[in-house]
């Protein structure tokens, strides 16, 4: 019964789209713009706790047979995104509210819950080529969303983002025709292992990880996030940061995991290039003079401890818990000093001088962002980062050394780059400044990133609780057969001879 429910997860979203669109009521499409992420994360939860009985759920619509059907499936790994999802795109889309987004345009609801649409439906999907449409269900919206919260002097960079996307989709699209033409199918469990089998099929799907990675914003093309994710608003920064970049790198995980079986000699090409994402992010995050642009260019280094930890373990546990702590601990920061420049009218360092004088609350869920960012207890980047390093050590060899040494080197230089946006936020401006009321920062204003702050705190005191789920996500990304099993067993099953096979 619940595998015929995972379809709901995409289709409502849309549904909702369309009667916010329909209605004269901004009031609705707000209500129903929060509660459908409130929704995907109690989904989320369910399916968690499901899991534990039934490792794999999987269901299909279309009436075909199976391997044929658009398969939509679900996993502990699957799980654990949907309540990240839901949770850090509630606390975007809250944000957006307080800061007056919805009252922009009655269409900032619908575009909203498009863009959750997509990325549920990526996040649940069994096949390349559905996994192709609902990126481009998350990218559409995407667009709108960019020229209605962007300025004026900063739309001309979200052209950037309009044409890298297109671009790629075109490689993406490219890609899974690439797959189709080497296997047959483009359905994940009848790939599963197929790119140790042939080199066709292998050659075929890095051309589809070569878009997702160019999507998530990895070495080399990776310029284009740190330029246009800033130009729009900040509540619409953290939805992008937590759901366009994340979902290709689940993406990324799965095809990995799935079609290569976590090879190590396929890895160091992914690690190489995961490791300069690493260092480059970090080491471009240390001389932008707009918050926002330390923080996406923080993200893109993100990106590469995310990619490394895949590449160089054979157990992508670290992978997993990194990304989720990104996404929280990105989201709270982005909230956070959008606040502070919804209020002050600026998002430069000099502009925001002074704000440990003036706006204590915030400067103290501030400071723990930042330590959850670096890494610092009591917070899930220390949580995330002694994985990430633990996966690096138990793969054992130079390169496992090399990841450590570059991970550790990036997390100092983004401890400088944050020290450097510590001083010139908090300890700039006078004495003088202490104790001003003028222009404080609405309490209220602090609930999305304070909330998601919290979470990261949460994440490190509760992580016996959350361990569990993460490693039934790697047992089911390590061993494929439950997943296979579960999406191609059934009455009129597919065979390798019927759909041509993978020699």
């Amino acid at each position: 019964m619940t595998a015929l429910l995972l379809p709901l997860l995409a289709a409502i979203p849309v549904m909702a789209a369309a009667v916010t669109a329909m209605l004269p009521s901004r009031t609705a499409g707000r209500l129903m713009a929060l509660a459908v992420p409130a929704a995907t994360a109690v989904a989320g939860v369910a399916l968690l706790v499901q899991h534990r009985a039934e490792p794999v759920i999987a269901g299909s619509v279309g009436g075909f047979v199976p391997g044929v059907a658009i398969p939509f499936v679900s996993d502990s790994f699957t799980a654990l995104m949907l309540v990240a999802t839901g949770v850090v795109a509630l606390a975007s889309l809250v944000f957006c509210d307080l800061t007056g987004e919805f009252g922009r345009s009655r269409y900032f609801a619908p575009l909203a819950l498009l863009l959750l649409a997509g990325a549920n439906g990526a996040l649940l999907t069994g096949d390349l080529f559905n996994l192709f449409v609902f990126v481009e269900v998350m990218l559409l919206p995407s667009y709108a969303l960019i020229a209605m919260t962007g300025t004026w002097r900063r739309l001309g960079v979200g052209r950037l983002f309009v044409v890298i996307n297109l671009l790629t989709s075109t490689l993406l699209l490219a890609g899974v025709g690439f797959v189709y033409a080497a296997a047959g199918s483009v359905n994940l469990a009848v790939l599963a292992g197929a790119a140790q089998e042939d080199g066709r099929v292998a050659a075929a799907v890095g051309v589809v990880l070569i878009a997702l990675c160019i999507k998530a914003g990895a070495v080399p093309v990776h310029g284009w996030l740190p330029r246009a994710y800033p130009g729009t608003s900040s509540g619409v920064m953290a939805l992008f940061s937590a759901l366009h970049t994340k979902v290709a790198l689940y993406a990324v995980i799965r095809i990995w995991a799935t079609v290569f079986d976590l090879d190590p000699a396929w890895g160091r090409v992914l690690l190489v290039f995961a490791l300069v994402t690493t260092l480059w992010g970090a080491v471009a995050s240390a001389s932008p003079v707009g918050v926002r642009e330390i923080l996406a260019w923080q993200m893109v280094s993100g990106v590469g401890v995310i990619l490394a930890a895949l590449a160089v373990a054979q157990a992508p546990g670290g992978a997993i818990v990194y990304m989720i702590h990104h996404m929280v601990t990105i989201g709270a920061l982005v909230t956070l000093f959008g606040a502070a420049e919804h209020v002050y009218r600026s998002g430069q360092l000099g502009g925001l001088s002074g704000l440990w004088y003036r706006e204590r609350p915030l400067a103290v869920l501030i400071v723990i962002a930042i330590a959850a960012l670096v890494g610092l207890p009591p917070t899930s980047g220390l949580i995330g980062k002694l994985e990430v390093v633990d996966a690096a050590l138990g793969a054992g060899g130079a390169w496992g050394v090399v990841t450590v040494v570059v991970v550790l080197v990036a997390s100092l230089i983004g401890l400088v780059a944050m020290l450097r946006l510590w001083r010139g936020t908090m300890w700039g401006g006078s004495d003088d400044d202490e104790g001003r009321p003028a222009r404080r920062v609405p309490s209220g204003l602090l609930v999305p990133g304070g909330a998601l702050a919290a979470v990261s705190v949460a994440l490190f005191l509760g992580y016996g609780v959350v361990a569990p789920e993460v490693d039934r996500a790697v047992a089911g990304l390590v061993n494929t057969d439950a997943y296979v099993a579960a999406v191609l067993d059934g009455p009129g099953a597919m065979t390798e001879s019927t759909i041509g096979g993978v020699s």
